[in-house]
């Protein structure tokens, strides 16, 4: 079978089927081991007495940790094998979230965190590497992009089941330990899954024909000698270039509010509310599927329009705006849990478009050094946010006082992205892609 007879949009659906599903699934499991402590803090809190300042520094030195080893982890994916590694990251911080049960101290808190980070650190630039190994620039973009849908999902689905565990006392062991020992496990068997599922390069996929594997692999390797044309560009090249900048502080600004409402979300609707930690929990699940609803818009529109800019500025102004209108005075729950519905539909309407930013905006050298220079950056303000969220409430400023705090870094960042220098339409850039081909 020569190229021209090679029927492209089946072979792109054929990997497409066969290397998102995995990813998606790991990420939702990433996603919800991180952020599980904010649903077992209604309950962890109390049987341990932890302040909220402890829980603020503990959650933030999660993200500590995960900068360690993150651009480390990216090169072993590069230069080893993204199936070996993803396995022992899965592996490692599933018994890490497990273990974290039987934390006693805050000192034991803040070490079961760190080590949690250490024990992620890698999977998401390591995810950003290994889909250079399987999709040319504008499927990988949608491949990224259709990642966010699964941090809501990870949440709407971790809420409720956390909520049913709470109440369970088996074994003389509190619901919340059994959260973090449950919600742990399936990351230790998704790492035997990905040792004997996951093909590292279209080289060594059986599941592939010689034909399809040389095709893509040309392909691929066609795009890289493309990008090599107008020479590499420097870390300390790229520090120089504006845009870089505005995206890097962008994203800062809204990732301190955005993290820092993800983690302490029920912690906020129990206290507005008044009412059961299980209750809480369902609201809050309540917001991150409109969350879901929200990234699916977001991509749709602005595919459709080729915007990206606009797109994520509106996402992050529009989520302020409803923030601030939840914090407004003297209204009752059913009206500020409308509010925050609607406030979850935007909140995750900025990243997709966020991250086609930097390949709109750059050459294609200078986003390869930067993304990584602007995610360290997005993950720096996971520990911020928490940290200053926890001393918020350890102040015992009010809920309302807590929620224009976050709006205030979505405004900020909305502002810093939309000096960001776009040259012409992106919609250039917008291809069939499989994430698209496998809707129908």
């Amino acid at each position: 079978m020569s190229p021209a007879t090679i029927d492209i949009a089946a072979l792109r659906r054929k990997v497409a089927w066969r290397v998102l599903p995995l990813v998606f699934v790991i990420y939702i499991v990433a996603y919800l081991d991180r952020a599980n402590v904010g649903f077992a803090k209604l309950r962890m809190a109390s049987d341990l007495k932890f302040s909220e300042a402890v829980f603020g520094l503990g959650i933030g030195i999660f993200f500590i940790g995960y900068l360690i080893l993150e651009i480390p982890g990216a090169l072993l994916v590069e230069r080893w094998s993204a199936r070996k590694w993803f396995a022992r990251i899965l592996v490692s911080w599933g018994l890490v979230s497990s273990l974290t049960a039987f934390v006693a101290t805050p000192m034991q808190f803040y070490v079961a965190r760190f080590l949690l980070g250490v024990a992620e650190a890698g999977f998401f630039p390591g995810i950003i590497v290994y889909f250079t190994h399987w999709f040319v620039s504008a499927d990988r973009v949608r491949a990224l992009s259709g990642l966010v849908m699964a941090v809501p999902f990870s949440l709407a689905l971790g809420a409720p089941v956390s909520a049913l565990l709470l109440d369970v006392n088996w074994l003389g062991l509190a619901g919340w330990k059994w959260m973090f020992i449950l919600e742990g496990l399936p990351a230790v068997v998704l790492g035997v899954v990905t040792l004997i599922w996951m093909t590292d390069r279209p080289r060594h996929a059986k599941w592939l024909t010689p034909e399809e594997r040389d095709h893509l692999e040309g392909m691929l390797a066609a795009e890289a000698r493309a990008k090599e044309v107008g020479g590499a560009v420097t870390v300390w090249q790229a520090l120089r270039l504006r845009n870089v900048w505005l995206l890097g502080l962008g994203i800062f600004a809204t990732n301190t509010g955005g993290y820092a409402l993800g983690f302490w979300l029920p912690t906020t609707v129990k206290n507005l509310s008044g009412g059961s930690d299980q209750a809480s929990l369902l609201y809050s699940g309540l917001f991150y599927a409109c969350g879901m609803i929200g990234v699916f818009l977001s991509g749709q529109s602005s595919d459709r329009s080729g915007d990206r800019k606009w797109h994520c500025v509106g996402g992050q102004v529009m989520t302020a705006l409803l923030l601030a209108g939840s914090a407004i005075h003297g209204q009752s729950f059913p009206v500020v849990m409308t509010w925050l519905c609607a406030t979850g539909l935007v909140a995750y309407f900025w990243p997709s478009p966020f991250w086609a930013l930097p390949t709109i905006t750059l050459t294609a050298s200078a986003a390869a050094v930067s993304i990584g220079f602007i995610n360290m950056l997005a993950n720096l303000a996971g520990y911020l946010g928490n940290h200053i969220n926890g001393w918020l409430h350890n102040r015992l400023a009010s809920e309302s006082t807590c929620l224009l705090f976050l709006a205030a870094c979505y405004l900020l960042g909305g502002i810093l992205i939309s000096f960001v220098s776009v040259k012409g339409k992106s919609a250039a850039i917008v291809q069939t892609s499989p994430l698209q081909e496998t809707k129908a």
